[in-house]
């Protein structure tokens, strides 16, 4: 009942994660176009009028065969053996939508760095720092939470490196 009260509420176990660990944060909604699908990051930085740098994707990925958390921009791609070397990884690839979803507790392109279902080992790209606040899904499409850097990287427990393609 909770949950579904939360969710009412516009709340998502994202920002709930956020709230209880009293850390600043600003709520941007937009309206989720069905067929922008396959650029859910892109849109969301159009939506906004915010700089694709700032806005990060949440990625999931297997790294030797545990699932790992990378939030690049989304004006980059994934460099999977950076991702795979910030870990202490040999190899890496992209992990099962169905797995993702399922480890996770969100739908693609609302899958959110905080308030996973299950925590997982998560790397945040080392230029998330240049910016004095970034944006990631809070949980749905059509949500974004804008927040410092460094308080994404401590409240995933993340640890921050260059894994990002640009």
């Amino acid at each position: 009942m909770a949950r579904k009260q939360r969710a009412a509420a516009g709340g998502t176990p994202a920002t709930a994660a956020a709230t209880r660990a009293g850390i600043a944060f600003t709520l941007h909604a937009y309206t989720h176009d069905q067929a922008a699908a396959a650029a859910w990051g892109e849109e969301a930085a159009r939506a906004l009028g915010a700089d694709p740098g700032r806005v990060l994707k949440t990625l999931v990925a297997e790294v030797d065969g545990a699932l790992t958390v990378a939030v690049v921009p989304v004006s980059a791609s994934l460099a999977l053996k950076a991702l795979a070397a910030a870990v202490g990884g040999k190899r890496a690839a992209m992990a099962d939508p169905a797995a993702a979803e399922r480890t996770t507790g969100y739908v693609r392109g609302g899958i959110s760095p905080l308030g996973q279902r299950k925590r997982l080992p998560t790397v945040v790209d080392s230029s998330a720092a240049g910016h004095a606040t970034v944006f990631v899904s809070a949980g749905r499409r059509g949500l974004e939470i804008e927040l410092a850097p460094a308080d994404l990287v401590a409240l995933t427990g993340a640890t921050t490196a260059p894994i990002a393609r640009f």
